[in-house]
């Protein structure tokens, strides 16, 4: 009797079983080709990465490198004139700014000098105006070039003739000064007009 109740639950069983078997089987295959399938395309894509670039892919990427590099360089340079066109007008613009007050007094006095009959008040108005001007532009860096009675240089000093020395000591050196020379910021902007002793 456990014999027949055994060889029961095995009939029952194996149908069961057996109907298992096929499908494991059929997707054990499935499992296999589904990872071989993967394996393959990383290994195709693992190709293609170590493949190196043909020659007209680099030729185009360095092209495009270079119109990129070519077209950031002209913007600087637009970039940087208009630039310098800005500070070169906005620093005159500072200079004429300061230089306004002195107009304002040169009005003044050239009103004041239709009344006044003492010449000595005029000329102390001008001097005064004179000496404001030249503080201003000192302020701006200008400063006089100094060449009388110095020996004649040419960094310095524009000969315009020669006259005989009035003393041996003056001769190679500045007897007079006709038109006076200026620095900016130690920079020669206008040389001084002189003339030497010969």
């Amino acid at each position: 009797m456990a014999k027949n109740l055994t060889d029961r639950v095995r009939k029952i069983f194996r149908p069961m079983t057996e109907e298992n078997k096929p499908n494991e089987e059929s997707t054990a295959p499935d499992m296999t080709t589904a990872a071989e399938e993967t394996q393959a395309s990383t290994t195709q894509q693992e190709a293609e990465e170590t493949t190196p670039p043909s020659a007209a892919d680099e030729a185009a990427e360095w092209r495009d490198k270079y119109l990129r590099l070519y077209a950031e360089f002209d913007n600087y340079r637009k970039r940087s004139i208009k630039e310098r066109g800005e500070l070169l007008s906005t620093a005159s613009a500072d200079v004429i700014k300061e230089m306004l007050p002195i107009l304002d007094d040169f009005d003044r006095a050239v009103k004041a000098n239709e009344t006044v009959e003492d010449l000595a008040i005029v000329k102390e108005g001008f001097v005064l105006i004179h000496n404001k001007l030249y503080k201003k532009l000192e302020g701006k860096g200008l400063s006089p070039i100094h060449a009388k009675d110095q020996v004649f240089d040419t960094d310095f000093h524009e000969a315009i003739t020669q006259i005989p020395a009035p003393t041996p000591e003056m001769k190679g050196k500045v007897v007079d000064e006709v038109e006076k020379g200026y620095l900016l910021n130690e920079r020669i902007i206008r040389f001084s007009k002189v003339v030497i002793g010969q």
